[in-house]
């Protein structure tokens, strides 16, 4: 921390649409998009890497609003779910983005390309997609082999403890944070002092 500035980092993930098989047909089957179902996030004091804040939305998806049984035994999230608690992806996203400030944002893979793919479906080409960092990247330089994995794998494959359940985009973003937490512990140089030194 410089001149008394205290820097944070965002680590998120994202749920999204999916059905049998769009995983291996990479949603490109007539219909089926990538629409953002849940925001999970959590803001890392770049430092000590505690969690400061969460954010945590259920998103309406547009093009399929009626989410497939399959997803919903993925993820837990019900139609029922949407119906009380989703608001509509840009209200979403804008307060993700609010979230955020000038915080970098970590997340497993390239969930940055399913929100540029959401605001291209939707009409809203116009808002940024935030600069990201894929942590699979940082996990692999320090010996953690990720492939295969999902968001929800990194905490145990680091040596942390993954709390709550699987497949949900808050719980997910925790346990990604967590895996950072224990490489860190470990000795391995801290990314975020790094990505928001001036």
């Amino acid at each position: 921390m410089k001149g008394g500035t205290r820097h944070y980092a965002v680590v998120f993930d994202l749920e999204f649409t999916a059905w049998p098989g769009s995983m291996a047909s990479r949603w490109t089957r007539p219909g089926e998009h990538a629409e953002v179902v849940q925001i999970g996030a959590v803001k890392l004091d770049a430092e000590t890497l505690k969690i400061t804040d969460e954010f945590e939305c259920l998103v309406r998806p547009r093009v399929n609003p009626v989410l497939s049984q399959y997803l919903t035994d993925l993820t837990g999230i019900t139609n029922a779910m949407l119906g009380a608690r989703a608001v509509d992806f840009i209200t979403a996203y804008r307060g993700f983005l609010d979230f955020v400030g000038p915080s970098s944002i970590w997340a497993f893979g390239r969930d940055d390309l399913v929100f540029a793919d959401n605001l291209r479906l939707y009409g809203w080409d116009g808002l940024r997609v935030p600069p990201h960092t894929n942590a699979i990247h940082w996990f692999a330089e320090h010996g953690i082999d990720l492939t295969g994995k999902h968001a929800c794998d990194v905490a145990e494959a680091a040596g942390a403890v993954f709390e709550g359940r699987k497949h949900d985009a808050l719980a997910d973003a925790r346990g990604v944070a967590a895996g950072i937490r224990a490489v860190v512990a470990r000795g391995a140089a801290n990314p975020f002092v790094r990505a928001e030194s001036p």
